[in-house]
């Protein structure tokens, strides 16, 4: 099979200032990558990649131009050699450090091998007959902000909330959660919480007391990575179960994989395809997870629908009941219209639905 590489850029555009620890976002720049068969071009793969500002290993200002030459370097090899170089050279100790740009060329590369459909894994997700549960995000803003998020979430029929936190001053976040709870009780909705590595070692504990009281079901990344010693104190004596995000960044090895959930000993761990290195990285972890009696859920980062519909036909390739992070897919005014849907905290696949392919011709 005779194949070729283009990059299409795209900027997605936020339907509102997105608030991280990052700062406002107002556009998410992302790439495309397209896989043609040159022998039937009307048969395309498509894969996304998006390195985030400040998480992702490979983000850069001239990230584009190295984009460009690592596409540039696979296709000097493509048109003779196909299928079979692109799978090895994903695996390839260069690529190794552009784990945005793994996951997108994975995701292409299955999207070419299954008729160029968006069918990345055949599952009972991506044929339509079942949806996948999945938490309501509720972003950094100020407080109303936030309020009316919340009541638009519970509106919505959605039975898991996760709140960023360290956006604002920690008495009026406390506020928020309460104010929650008394509309939803515990057993009828559950809270997650993501600090971003917002809270100090020497606060983390206190603080974490007193979101206690609201019966938190965890807390994402408390304090920054890189802290492993402080981390393993916060997983062993928190009150609210900790879960590694952040944490998994750059940690590429399978050796330092295991270390980690070692030495920490995590209650959960986060997995973002796009910053971990794609499906067979993701899949590593998972498995060295469910080995240490860590568990774990999938979320996607800010990717538009094609990386979204990706992440989610992996994610139903395991047999999930908890909630998973892959509801960012209606942030965006000119995300890539899909057969997506979210109906009731559950995200669908509608195979009668059609996706808007004019981008990519």
């Amino acid at each position: 099979m005779s194949l070729e590489i283009r990059i299409i850029p795209h900027k997605l555009d936020f339907k509102f200032n997105a608030r991280t620890s990052r700062g406002a976002m107002q556009q998410h720049q992302v790439y495309y990558l397209v896989i043609t068969d040159l022998a039937a071009p009307e048969t395309i793969g498509i894969g996304e990649c998006a390195p985030l500002p400040g998480l992702s290993i490979e983000y850069s200002t001239d990230f584009y131009l190295r984009l460009q030459k690592v596409v540039q370097d696979l296709n000097k090899h493509l048109k003779q050699d196909g299928i079979s170089y692109l799978k090895s050279a994903v695996n390839s100790a260069e690529l190794k450090s552009f784990p945005a740009v793994k996951f997108a060329l994975e995701t292409a590369t299955l999207d070419l091998e299954h008729g160029g459909k968006k069918r990345i894994f055949t599952n009972a997700f991506s044929v339509g007959e079942s949806g996948i549960p999945i938490n309501g995000l509720i972003w950094m803003g100020d407080k109303s902000f936030m309020q009316d998020q919340i009541r638009q979430k519970l509106q919505d029929g959605y039975t898991c909330l996760k709140l960023k936190i360290g956006g604002l001053d920690f008495a009026t976040e406390l506020e928020i959660i309460k104010s929650i709870r008394q509309v939803a009780a515990a057993n009828d909705l559950i809270i997650r919480l993501d600090a971003n590595g917002a809270f100090t070692p020497e606060e983390a504990l206190d603080k974490l007391e007193k979101l206690s009281s609201f019966q938190i079901h965890s807390i994402e990344q408390p304090i920054k990575q890189g802290q492993w010693a402080a981390m393993q104190y916060l997983c062993q004596h928190s009150p609210i179960p900790v879960a590694l995000d952040e944490e998994l960044i750059n940690i590429l090895e399978k050796e330092e994989k295991e270390q980690i959930l070692q030495h920490i000993k995590p209650p959960f761990i986060i997995l973002k395809p796009t910053l971990l290195g794609g499906f067979q990285a993701c899949s590593e972890w998972i498995t060295l997870a469910d080995k240490a009696g860590t568990e774990w859920w999938i979320t996607s980062a800010l990717e538009s629908n094609i990386g979204l519909n990706a992440i989610s036909q992996f994610t139903a390739e395991y047999s999930v009941t908890m909630e998973q992070g892959l509801g960012t897919g209606q942030l965006y005014h000119n995300n890539i219209s899909s057969p997506l849907k979210i109906e009731k905290g559950k995200l669908f696949y509608q195979e009668n639905q059609f996706w808007d392919n004019s981008l990519f011709k």
